[in-house]
């Protein structure tokens, strides 16, 4: 996909000498991890970084320095084609349909379900609660994503250029508390984005009198997906990045274990104790929202998706909607309603969205779910969605979750492609090809250089170029003073 006509990715770059303190083993200083402030980025962009190693908390994207930082934070992605439920994901969805249709409730929460259990790493942000009540028609319409300022590049036609980018509980009434569904950043560096807002006006989203499944135009979708999955054999062609193994599609079978696409979809009796409802707005991130024509009808972008309990907003999850993948970054409930699981429920229906995005954009097909963290037992529950690939730290290469789990048990760090010959196949080649943004100019850095006065700032340009890589230095614009 190619990027966007819009504005494109403009960043500064931090370094990261100095140690904080880790979430996870609770060490002071241990944990080790670049970073770099994004005034605005493109959704290729991000995807090329989250391939990389990358991750954004609000507008600050970091990379854990995974031979050093004390616990080592792989990023994760599931093959959302081929996903299969466990037995315990589909105690969940069914313990929701139970509470939506009869209003059983069950306040035993499974051993099974870490991911509601993981509540321990907060970060504050502004993320206030609202009632329907509370929230006025004005707030109805999307937030705005910032803007980065236009420049021009004065030396494109240059010679020069030729010579040389955790779940957490939500309480009523109050200031949220959130988290990253990762590696909590320094609270001066995560600036969560503001959002609440009430059920659409008829015509504009969602028509919550009606529940989403019953939509013709969702039904639709739903059955031409399950065509692809029933019908499609063979490799799924088409831009899979970081030298991903295609994956295979088997024929469906009558006598096959139900999908998740049978318990979030199914239609509830018309008698049913409660109405679960959904809307999506688009969010405030630094992401640039982008429409392409093979694209899904929603748009890339940064989205707020609510979850709606009988006319009451009890859950917000935030996702990215990348080229490739949907990435999920937050979610935010009540904790009256945690009974539901619903970390794992709305991990299960970001992934079923995924595969309805799939129908309409074949490359986007792959479910983000940050980083694996092996040293911390409490994080393992990521391995759980099945089949899943860790991201090498060495080569970016894709490698399936069963073959790193051996070496990752012998050392918390581990080089995860086996190939002894493999090497990052988006290295930085050529350091004075980086965009650079300097007194409101774009301009590569062989001619920054030139005109830089002071010391040098070569050691620190490289060290984010090859963070980075080759293509994103060459698209994204480097912010220097």
């Amino acid at each position: 996909m190619a990027a966007g006509g819009g504005s494109p990715s403009i960043v500064e770059f931090f370094g990261g000498e100095d140690g904080d303190r880790c979430g996870y083993c609770r060490s002071d200083t241990g944990n080790l991890s670049h970073g770099m402030w994004a005034h605005s980025m493109t959704v290729q962009d991000y995807q090329d970084l989250i391939d990389r190693g990358w991750r954004r908390s609000g507008k600050y994207v970091y990379k854990p320095v995974m031979n050093q930082t004390c616990c080592p934070q792989y990023t994760i992605r599931c093959r959302a084609l081929r996903f299969q439920a466990s037995k315990s994901h589909k105690k969940v969805l069914k313990k929701m349909l139970k509470f939506l249709s009869k209003g059983d409730v069950s306040k035993v929460v499974s051993e099974e379900e870490p991911m509601d259990s993981h509540i321990e790493d907060v970060a504050t942000c502004d993320f206030p609660y609202k009632s329907e009540s509370q929230v006025s028609q004005s707030e109805l319409t999307p937030l705005a994503l910032d803007q980065a300022e236009r420049v021009e590049n004065e030396d494109k036609d240059s010679g020069d250029s030729k010579e040389e980018g955790n779940v957490q509980k939500v309480e009523p009434d109050s200031v949220q508390i959130c988290t990253d569904k990762d590696t909590p950043v320094p609270a001066e560096q995560s600036h969560s984005a503001k959002a609440a807002h009430a059920p659409p006006k008829p015509g504009k989203g969602a028509d919550l009198s009606k529940p989403l499944c019953r939509k013709a135009k969702d039904i639709r979708k739903e059955r031409k997906l399950q065509k692809l999955l029933q019908n499609q054999m063979g490799t799924v062609e088409g831009s899979q990045p970081q030298g991903d193994q295609p994956f295979l599609l088997q024929n469906s079978k009558t006598n096959q274990p139900k999908n998740i696409e049978d318990f979030v979809f199914v239609p509830l009796p018309d008698d049913a104790r409660h109405k679960l409802e959904f809307t999506r707005f688009l969010c405030d991130s630094p992401l640039e929202a982008e429409h392409a024509p093979n694209g899904p009808e929603c748009g890339y972008g940064s989205f707020h998706q609510q979850y709606w309990l009988d006319g009451k907003i009890i859950a917000v999850g935030v996702i990215d909607i990348l080229p490739y993948c949907v990435s999920s970054v937050y979610l935010y409930y009540d904790p009256d309603f945690a009974f539901l699981s619903l970390g794992v429920y709305s991990a299960l229906r970001e992934i079923a969205f995924t595969r309805q995005l799939y129908a309409q954009a074949p490359d986007l097909c792959f479910y983000y779910m940050g980083f694996y963290i092996h040293s911390c037992p409490k994080m393992r529950y990521k391995g759980q969605y099945r089949p899943s690939d860790l991201l090498c730290p060495e080569t970016y290469m894709w490698r399936p979750i069963e073959q790193c789990l051996p070496l990752l048990e012998h050392s918390k760090y581990s080089r995860l492609t086996q190939d002894g010959k493999a090497v990052d196949e988006g290295r930085l080649k050529e350091l004075g090809r980086v965009r650079v943004l300097h007194q409101r100019t774009v301009m590569p850095y062989s001619i920054y250089k030139k005109r830089r006065k002071g010391p040098s700032d070569e050691a620190s340009v490289q060290q984010y170029a090859s963070l980075v890589g080759q293509t994103c230095s060459e698209r994204m614009l480097l912010f220097r003073s």
